[in-house]
């Protein structure tokens, strides 16, 4: 079983960079989007390094595992989000790929921990 210091993990680093932009990007929405897509944007955003942090609070490296699905979900989740945002010109297209950007890198770092966790859990069932 890995220890993990969630702050020195390089995925959780670029997921606090994520909540970041989206936190600017939200500030520029108009103020009847507060409740709306603003709200579900940040608690998506926020949702990446802290289930990050949270797995690697966990017990084992299979729970760990689990909370960097969870993570990734919400990287899908804020994907669409800022489709939306765009689409309703909320943000600029150059804004959406940016934001995209950092959440795809977020992504590929994700599955290789992900990769790496769940060769431990075998190595450590055989």
């Amino acid at each position: 079983m890995f220890k993990h210091r969630f702050k020195e993990l390089i995925v959780w680093q670029r997921a606090m960079d994520v909540a970041r932009t989206v936190y600017r990007l939200c500030a520029e929405f108009p103020s009847n989007e507060r409740t709306g897509l603003t709200s579900q944007m940040r608690r998506s955003a926020v949702s990446i390094p802290s289930n990050i942090a949270e797995g690697a609070g966990r017990g084992g490296n299979k729970e760990f595992a689990q909370f960097l699905r969870i993570a990734n979900g919400s990287c899908n989740e804020l994907h669409t989000q800022l489709i939306l945002a765009a689409n309703f010109g909320f943000i600029s297209p150059e804004q959406l790929l940016q934001a995209e950007g950092q959440i795809d890198e977020v992504e590929r770092l994700l599955y290789a921990f992900q990769q790496k966790i769940d060769t431990q859990i075998s190595l450590n069932k055989a």
